[in-house]
């Protein structure tokens, strides 16, 4: 195999939890702030970090609708889950000796809602939060600080994610890119790899 690390975006890669993040958003900024958006308006959130999305919001207060928008997601996990192949691919992966990490635009604190409801932190001995660098995704700082905790060259890492923002990274970092096509909003971003299912890029790996 070519990679021995396989990095990990966590929303529209691993997990599909988009209604989940603007259902809750939606419901939050109407409850905190009294705005009301469609899911439309609010899907840049799906490539930011909960931070940004609130500043470029302009809400009053942005730790209570942070909260709020939080309690909803746990209300709503009804609304997420795993895509199809994820789990099987991750099993293969770990089974081949590669070594798996996550770098992802939610703090820890938003990662353990989802990691609490489904089986997948397992897999992962290394994760990086936007809580765990000084510039997240789209800089290439968490990319950085993961070869910087592995020890892993550029050359031996393949990023995994949805967005503009995780490509971005990926070649900042000088790691090669693959696009979850099967998660993406923005099908048409430059990478090296768009596969279509996670059982495609486990064909593309193996």
């Amino acid at each position: 195999m070519k990679y021995e690390h396989i990095v990990f975006d966590v929303d529209g890669t691993l997990i599909n939890t988009a209604r989940n993040i603007l259902t809750a958003l939606k419901d939050a900024l109407m409850a905190t702030d009294g705005l009301s958006y469609e899911s439309s308006d609010l899907s840049f959130c799906l490539a930011c970090t909960s931070a940004v999305t609130l500043e470029r919001l302009k809400v009053k207060d942005p730790d209570a609708t942070l909260a709020v928008w939080i309690e909803n997601e746990k209300k709503y996990t009804d609304m997420f889950y795993i895509f199809d192949g994820i789990e099987e691919l991750l099993e293969r992966l770990r089974g081949s000796g590669c070594h798996l990490g996550i770098i992802t635009s939610r703090t820890h604190r938003e990662l353990d809602l989802i990691f609490d409801a489904l089986p997948l932190k397992q897999y992962f001995p290394t994760i990086i939060c936007s809580d765990d660098v000084p510039s997240p995704k789209p800089a290439p700082d968490p990319l950085l600080k993961y070869m910087e905790m592995t020890g892993a060259d550029k050359s031996s890492v393949l990023y995994i994610g949805d967005t503009q923002h995780d490509m971005i990274c990926a070649a900042s970092a000088g790691t090669d890119s693959a696009l979850a096509v099967w998660g993406s909003h923005e099908k048409s971003v430059p990478a090296d790899y768009h596969p279509k299912t996670p059982e495609e890029l486990g064909r593309l790996l193996f």
